[in-house]
């Protein structure tokens, strides 16, 4: 299993992940993501929304603001109960979660540092949620918030998406987007951090299929990691204990992955009850009851939600594809994405400058089928351990051959194994090695 500080070296000189605003110093918790990482992204969350919306007739996706009113989140319950409980040490001032700390090691004293052993405060609860203003003045009737998750403006348009989409219970709300969290120690990379992108479904139901749907749902979620390339072997599906509930859910299970720093969640499952449009419902003063037609009976549905981080994924996906290989006495990193999440999935390069004209060409042909990519660099063997290290599935190498014999070399990045195939095949040829 790759270790983290490896795994940070090759996103950064591979243009893959960058500490943000680098050159002053960096800012902790908050991370760009370069060429390489920001395709990752993409298909990831392009996989995505595949699954959830474009294949199915029962969900719908929306796409809501960052900021919305600050009741929405005195609805939630954010604004009063979203914290952490945070302890400090007397001696470093360094700060920790408190029920992120690790027992007394014998012979040591209760509430000791982690770090230089010194005393620790008792625990305070710090909120969240970064604060913002809208408008001209800075004063509390200006105070706004940074959503801390996408899924509460879902709840706030559930009756207008359902009205103009005209969909009838069951079925989905979707929606892609950045969310804030003032995390007092962010950690493990992007694992977790300050500003986050979240793909979250909200999926309404009768509360008598509730229980339904939502062991439904933990299987397609499932599935879909498998479908991306997760190693199955290092997920796992974990149920909540009935103490470790949130106060709205009536059952929650967490799709987990096995990080170098131990399982992590993933996604979260959750049968959020009624407890969010009632919220809304109360706070607001308006209607948010649904009538059933089939039942004729008018309630507010019950929700299932599904709520997966994209950066989460795409550093499982980075952990899962690393691999290291000794080849002729030297070491090759390979990231072995499956080929449907892979940055690029093809590279075509000329083996000589003056053959850059025809291999450009070759390359603009691909485009059309495939994430390409045309790589002049360095020497062919520098070039395909480029490749090896951000996943391209495949490379396609034009030499002087091909003016005669028309016909270019395609390298397997897994098996490294080279076949002579025709230009006039090479997209059919391409496209039947994803297909498989």
């Amino acid at each position: 299993m790759v270790n983290m500080e490896t795994l940070v070296s090759l996103c950064k000189r591979r243009g893959i992940i960058f500490q943000s605003s680098e050159i002053y110093g960096g800012i902790n918790g908050f991370w760009d993501f370069g060429p390489i990482g920001v395709e990752i992204k993409r298909r990831i969350k392009d996989s995505w929304w595949k699954r959830i919306v474009q294949e199915r007739e029962d969900v719908v996706g929306v796409d809501t603001s960052i900021i919305a009113h600050p009741r929405t989140w005195v609805a939630s319950g954010h604004v009063s109960s979203f914290s952490d409980p945070m302890v400090d040490c007397k001696e470093c001032k360094r700060r920790f979660r408190a029920d992120d700390m690790p027992p007394p090691k014998k012979d040591s004293k209760e509430g000791a540092c982690p770090e230089c052993g010194g005393e620790l405060t008792q625990a305070r609860e710090f909120n969240l949620m970064f604060q913002t203003h809208v408008g001209a003045t800075a004063d509390s009737a200006s105070l706004a918030y940074l959503r801390p998750e996408t899924c509460q403006s879902i709840f706030t348009q559930f009756r207008n998406v359902q009205t103009v989409s005209r969909k009838k219970v069951p079925f989905g709300i979707a929606q892609i987007g950045k969310a804030f969290r003032n995390e007092i120690t962010p950690r493990n990379f992007i694992f977790r951090s300050r500003e986050f992108e979240q793909m979250e479904m909200e999926f309404f139901c009768h509360k008598d299929e509730a229980s339904k749907w939502h062991e439904y749902w933990v299987s397609e979620r499932y599935d879909w990691f498998k479908s991306v390339g997760v190693k199955g072997d290092k997920l796992r599906i974990r149920p909540h204990e009935s103490n470790e509930l949130a106060h709205y859910a009536l059952a929650c299970s967490d799709v987990e992955y096995e990080m170098p720093f131990g399982w992590s969640e993933m996604e979260g499952i959750a049968n959020r009850t009624d407890y969010d449009l009632k919220k809304h419902m109360e706070v607001s003063g308006k209607d948010m009851m649904y009538f059933d037609d089939a039942r004729k009976e008018k309630y507010l549905p019950y929700v299932i939600e599904t709520s997966v981080g994209v950066d989460r994924t795409a550093l499982a996906v980075l952990c899962d594809a690393y691999r290291e290989e000794e080849v002729k006495g030297e070491k090759r990193v390979v990231m072995g994405f499956d080929p449907s999440i892979a940055p690029v999935q093809v590279s075509v390069l000329p083996l000589s400058n003056k053959l850059k004209e025809q291999a450009r060409k070759v390359e603009k042909d691909l485009k059309g089928n495939f994430f390409s990519e045309y790589d002049e660099a360095g020497s062919i063997g520098k070039r395909y351990r480029r490749h090896d290290e951000i996943g391209t599935p495949f490379c396609v190498t034009y030499d002087f051959d091909s003016e005669n014999d028309h016909a270019v070399t395609v390298r397997d990045r897994d098996t490294m194994e080279q076949e002579r195939i025709p230009l006039d095949n090479l997209i059919k040829y391409l496209t039947d090695k994803f297909q498989k």
